[in-house]
């Protein structure tokens, strides 16, 4: 009998990007710090284990974006990634560039 186990598939991330994550995950620890909150409590308040939590503070790639989502929530934080991506400087110039050429 063969036992097939599904292996978890992950996004491959680059190093500046886990550097982004790794931000990411420093500044929800010192949140949690500033506010007296530790893993556990965290945990109890999310329902997510403290190994979950820990990655997410060390800025865990395997960790689902959700889960950030849910840690934000109980520090207050989650409306902050209202603003991710909202002044899209680069974005604008593209389009922009485009239209001129549109005369």
């Amino acid at each position: 009998m063969t036992i097939s186990y599904k292996k978890k598939r992950s996004a491959p991330v680059f190093p500046k990007n886990q550097k982004a994550l790794s931000l990411l995950g420093e500044n929800i620890k010192l949140a949690c710090k500033r506010r007296g909150y530790s893993q556990s409590l965290i945990a109890e308040r999310t329902g997510l284990s403290r190994l979950t939590i820990r990655k997410i503070q060390q800025g865990g790639s395997t960790v689902s974006i959700g889960y950030y989502v849910v840690v934000l929530s109980v520090l207050g934080l989650v409306d902050d990634l209202a603003n991710v991506a909202s002044d899209d400087s680069l974005g604008r110039k593209l389009q922009d560039i485009k239209l001129m050429g549109h005369k």
